[in-house]
């Protein structure tokens, strides 16, 4: 029993070490002609346009790009992106950061490599959370999530 769980130990070592060694990018949707999003006077990034993908924010190498400037914004444009959204009939959505996981090369960091911010979403009448991939590293055009909608904001 000492032998396997050391084994399986070792094994699991190799697969975290070399798994963070990829030097090529799987992500399909960054764009750093993409232009800086518009931010609204309630501090939300301006939506305009609905993905036709129903992979974009669903699924790892298409995550929501959102970018920022420097450190101290971490988390500033995800909740810019999250904080414009709302159920699909415009219910008022939640979300809580879950975890952070994919590593992938980027050049915005000083590591040289980033990881996607995994968010889970509900609202009223939804039993079951969906969650979205957030990358604050890289651009790309800003799109409502298939499934979502734009929240109305108070003037």
């Amino acid at each position: 029993m000492k032998n396997s769980t050391s084994l399986l130990s070792l094994v699991l070592i190799l697969i975290i070490t070399t798994s963070c060694v990829s030097t090529k990018s799987t992500l399909k949707n960054v764009d750093d002609k993409a232009p800086i999003p518009t931010v609204t006077k309630n501090n939300t990034f301006l939506l305009t346009e609905y993905s036709k993908d129903k992979k974009y924010g669903y699924d790892p190498d298409y995550p929501i790009n959102v970018f920022f400037k420097n450190t101290k914004d971490e988390n500033l444009n995800a909740k810019r992106f999250l904080d414009a959204l709302a159920g699909p009939n415009g219910e008022t959505i939640t979300y809580t950061k879950l975890e952070s996981c994919c590593p992938f090369p980027t050049k915005r960091h000083e590591m040289g490599a980033g990881f996607l911010d995994i968010y889970e979403l509900s609202w009223p009448g939804k039993t079951t959370p969906i969650k979205l991939y957030m990358n604050i590293y890289e651009k790309g055009y800003l799109m409502v999530p298939i499934g979502l909608s734009i929240k109305t904001e108070i003037p």
